[in-house]
């Protein structure tokens, strides 16, 4: 119980820093005509993106440790509260500056990641039916046609749907990493939700480096942010049967509603854009260039 606590952490810290670096490597980078999987590898060709995929792999292992004894709404919502790291972070690396309002989501998401803290209790990978793990490979495969007739689209409002489809990607992602019982690998091959996270995880990130590249990084990132904890949570809540502890209920409620009200309110940390220097000023024509 306590290992997945911090993993769950561990995986906060991780995505936190690592959307730095990936946004950073995403900006330098040739867009994309529609979803195109090259775009992938033209990003591979960015130091700073790669750093940062590397630490997403370090919180997706933090994340499957932590989804092995916690629910879906907790895990969800750490995930989403790593944006709080991204916004301190960029403060002080690219010298972004934090509004009051900025500083208070932080603090809301600290507060809502306490309490769902105290509200989590052991939980085991559930035992699914064959039928709901075959639904969430058919889901899997449905967003990957939606994110490719999505990234067709052009207009402001594209980067908005590609950021919410690539959230319930990895929202599908991490739902089937938690209903995986067995986790040997001729097991895993022969496990739709296993197929159905790789293929929702590889997804979800094409669909979000699009994303970056479309329009507005807070609606895309607000939108993904909704989508990936909103519905994973419902499904544990309502198909798999999860629950807080008995008691905390109202608890619970409440700590996960700060955290992602926080994480919202800190959306444009989604993807940080380095300062750029100011343009040179023109040299003044009457007095010809300054002296060095």
């Amino acid at each position: 119980m306590t290992l997945s606590l911090l993993a769950a952490l561990g995986s906060v810290a991780c995505y936190g820093v690592a959307s730095v670096l990936q946004a950073h490597g995403a900006r330098r980078t040739i867009s994309s005509v529609g979803v195109d999987p090259r775009l992938l590898a033209r990003l591979a060709m960015q130091r700073s993106y790669v750093a940062g995929l590397a630490l997403d792999v370090v919180a997706a292992v933090c994340t499957v440790i932590a989804l092995r004894r916690l629910p879906l709404f907790i895990v969800q919502a750490a995930v989403a509260s790593s944006v709080a790291v991204t916004a301190v972070l960029a403060s002080r690396v690219f010298g972004n500056r934090l509004a009051r309002g900025e500083w208070a989501g932080i603090g809301l998401v600290m507060v809502g990641l306490a309490l769902l803290a105290v509200t989590a209790g052991p939980e085991a990978p559930p035992s699914t039916a064959l039928h709901l793990r075959v639904g969430l490979l058919a889901v899997a495969v449905l967003l990957v046609a939606m994110g490719a007739a999505a990234g067709r689209l052009r207009g402001p409002s594209t980067a908005a749907l590609l950021g919410a489809i690539a959230g319930s990607a990895f929202g599908v992602g991490n739902t089937g990493i938690r209903v995986l019982v067995d986790l040997s690998p001729l097991a895993l091959v022969r496990n739709p939700a296993a197929w159905a996270a790789a293929i929702a995880g590889v997804t979800g990130l094409l669909l979000f480096a699009t994303a970056l590249q479309r329009g507005s990084v807070t609606s895309a990132t607000g939108l993904m942010t909704a989508t990936e904890t909103l519905l994973p949570a419902a499904f544990g809540l309502l198909v798999l049967g999860e629950r807080p502890r008995h008691g905390l209920v109202a608890v619970a409620v409440l700590g996960f509603t700060l955290t992602i009200l926080g994480a919202l309110s800190l959306s444009r940390f989604g993807e940080v854009e380095p300062a750029r220097a100011p343009a040179p000023q023109p040299a003044d024509r009457r007095t010809g260039p300054r002296a060095p």
